[in-house]
């Protein structure tokens, strides 16, 4: 499985002018790239259409045989046109032409705010969306929710989780820790075990990673206020503090610091170099088919707390399925959307081809949870991420031009890591700050 979601192999570019964005936020309101007066969804289910659909989520012909089925006038051709910043070099293209590109495409919840603001997408308010606000879980909802309009419907998330070995810590007698003092501790036993050992790797060239652990430990480092006034926060007291702790655990070498997703990082894990690995609730579908032979010995366990009163979590990765501005079809584009993520049908056809859920449908529903995981030992740990999705901190904000400060991540944070990662956190604001002024933007950096 390639999910959405595998943030850390990702090297994103930068595809809006800021400037762009900045003057068309306060047009983005219910009206955003829709019709002036939208069609009716359900009559434009009646009428021969066919739709193009960007996706490189695993299995999707599956569900969209089931839409095509019960809506059979419509058909769906589905269209893997890259993922991530290759898509979305693809869609402002195409957008832009009036031509080529898709009527629906998914798009991940940290690149949607510049895609919406540039009037790529569709606000789906227009027809109908806001009404299902409550069929969501709040974290993914508000990822969707951008200037008073809705400009995706939510398909998956990632909530935050601890993966671990488990054969690992019964050897050593470790429990998975709780707290995040209870890590560092593991971490120094796994490394007197085996010098070799880590506890975890954390990536030089992923900011989602670094984004998630921040998050959880309260730090808001993007704020935007307005149409053009931005807060760039990367040495707030959660960013500190999470810099703090890795920094520590980095210099001690009780962390590796290689790059993610490359073979050698996955043998790594397969051969029991790495203990644990903390990411989204998407990651057991990746262990079971990338390293089959162990896959049996991980769990998953919560994200350790900052404190043992606490019970907060954060997302890494997910997506969302939007409509784009240069759609000939917007009607029938957006009741496909909505129907792909809300339909009960739809969101367990989804959600069986390895995707977490974004519905309460499935995060409430006893049988999900109880469902054995593959890849873990036949664990229920649909509970775990469902407990995870429930605690996600509320609050955070991704910047309107997030494509590039990730992608400028490697190059700033990415030097630093292995030696203070504060500094490399104060290297990523000052780049991020002076493009952003560049680019029309009043960021400041307090």
């Amino acid at each position: 499985m390639t999910p959405a979601h595998s943030t850390p192999r990702r090297r994103l570019l930068a595809l809006v002018p800021a400037a762009a964005l900045a003057l068309t936020l306060t047009a983005c309101s219910s009206s955003g790239g829709g019709e002036a007066t939208p069609a009716d969804p359900a009559k434009a289910l009646d009428t021969p259409t066919t739709l193009t659909f960007w996706t490189w989520a695993p299995n999707m012909d599956k569900t969209v045989a089931l839409f095509e089925q019960k809506y059979p006038k419509i058909k769906v051709d589905i269209v893997n046109a890259g993922q991530s910043a290759t898509e979305y070099t693809k869609l402002q293209t195409a957008v832009k032409a009036g031509s080529g590109g898709p009527d629906v495409a998914q798009v991940e919840y940290f690149a949607l705010p510049e895609l919406a603001l540039s009037k790529r997408l569709v606000n789906l308010k227009d027809y109908g969306a806001a009404a299902l606000e409550s069929k969501f879980a709040a974290s993914a909802w508000s990822q969707v929710a951008i200037a008073d309009g809705v400009y995706a419907i939510p398909q998956d998330t990632g909530p935050m989780a601890m993966f671990y070995n488990k054969k690992i810590l019964d050897e050593l007698k470790i429990e998975p820790p709780k707290t995040w003092a209870e890590f560092e501790a593991a971490a120094v036993k796994i490394k007197a075990s085996d010098p070799k050992r880590f506890i975890t790797s954390i990536d030089p060239g992923d900011a989602g990673g670094v984004d998630s652990l921040i998050w959880q430990a309260g730090g808001r480092p993007f704020q935007q206020t307005d149409s053009t006034s931005v807060t760039v926060k990367l040495q707030d007291a959660g960013a500190r503090k999470t810099a703090d702790l890795w920094t520590s655990l980095i210099n001690r070498k009780l962390v590796d610091t290689a790059p993610g997703w490359t073979n050698e990082w996955w043998q790594s894990m397969g051969s029991g170099q790495y203990a644990m690995w903390i990411i989204g609730a998407w990651a057991p579908g990746n262990i079971a088919s990338t390293i089959p032979d162990t896959a049996a010995d991980w769990r998953a366990a919560p994200i350790p707390q900052w404190s043992a009163s606490e019970n907060v979590s954060s997302e890494n990765g997910g997506s969302s399925v939007a409509v784009t501005s240069s759609s000939k079809n917007k009607a029938a584009a957006a009741a496909f959307a909505i129907w792909l993520n809300s339909d009960p049908q739809a969101v367990r056809s989804l959600s069986a081809n390895g995707l977490f859920p974004a519905t309460d449908e499935l995060l409430k529903d006893p049988a999900f949870l109880d469902q054995p995981v593959q890849g873990l030992g036949g664990q229920k740990a649909n509970q775990v991420f469902a407990d995870s999705s429930a605690a996600v901190a509320k609050g955070w904000q991704y910047l309107p031009y997030q494509l590039y400060a990730n992608s400028v991540f490697k190059d700033t944070v990415g030097p630093n890591i292995s030696t203070d990662i504060n500094a490399g956190l104060s290297a990523w604001q000052k780049r991020i700050t002076d493009y952003g002024n560049q680019q029309g933007f009043k960021v400041t950096a307090p």
